[in-house]
């Protein structure tokens, strides 16, 4: 009984994989056609069914382009740079897109050890950071051991000395992988959807305007208060905004 029911799992697995395939498939030919409407409802069709991917993602960020959407073109291309962060193609249509919106925002610039910080953790995701921790805590445990059964002492010297080099670079990826899973906590990126907003002072429709922004902004969530979110802008400056107004990226 238990192996025909895993049968069945597997069955309507498989079945699932090659209806969303047929919708991708179906999708591509409407893009090709220059048939948008068709093609972006039948890639959401596909993220319904539970289903993401990078060109997933892309082809529906390509599709709001052509059609001049500018926030859900952001928004997409933005999510398939998420799954796949050193995708040139993406990042090139990605700037296209940018280079409509309205919002022209300074980036803060890092100087000093915060710079210098975030160049070194910046070369790897925080899991990879992880993976690198756990080789080279492996490696230690080799070499350690290895200076043990060594016997001459050249040998059980470059063991011994490569075995505690192998533990710093352990301990320094463990840093850096927790350092980095804070920063991606904390990092709760947003696409402004409504044409433009008002960024007030407080959660509440009594607060004074801060600033404007309009669709397609990038911001960064800090808080949720009374229906509002809390923001921040590329150049540090902060305020409210109604919930409805933007879109979470990591929604997946």
């Amino acid at each position: 009984m238990k192996r025909i029911l895993y049968i069945g799992i597997l069955l309507s697995v498989f079945g699932a994989w090659a209806q969303n395939d047929v919708l991708f498939d179906r999708a591509n030919a409407a893009y090709n056609k220059a048939d948008y409407n068709s093609a972006i409802a039948s890639y959401l069709e596909i993220l319904e069914k539970g289903q993401h991917s990078a060109e997933l993602y892309f082809n529906l960020g390509n599709s709001y382009y052509k059609l001049n959407q500018i926030a859900p073109s952001i928004y997409y291309y933005e999510k398939a740079l998420l799954l796949s962060p050193n995708d040139p193609e993406i990042k090139n249509n990605l700037s296209y897109a940018q280079n409509m919106t309205l919002d022209a925002i300074d980036t803060m610039p890092e100087v000093g050890l915060s710079k210098f910080y975030r160049g070194v953790t910046g070369w790897l995701s925080f899991d990879q950071w992880a993976y690198a921790a756990v080789g080279f805590m492996l490696l230690f445990v080799v070499l350690y051991i290895a200076f043990h059964f060594f016997r001459y002492a050249t040998r059980k010297r470059i063991a011994f000395i490569t075995s505690l080099v192998c533990m710093l670079i352990s301990i320094m990826a463990a840093v850096f992988a927790f350092v980095q899973y804070n920063d991606f906590i904390d990092d709760r990126p947003a696409i402004v959807f409504d044409d433009e907003i008002t960024v007030q002072s407080d959660p509440n429709t009594s607060g004074q305007e801060v600033f404007r922004l309009h669709e397609g902004t990038k911001v960064n969530v800090l808080e949720e208060y009374n229906n509002y979110h809390k923001i921040r802008i590329a150049d540090g400056k902060t305020g409210w905004v109604p919930i409805e107004s933007i879109k979470l990226l990591r929604d997946f």
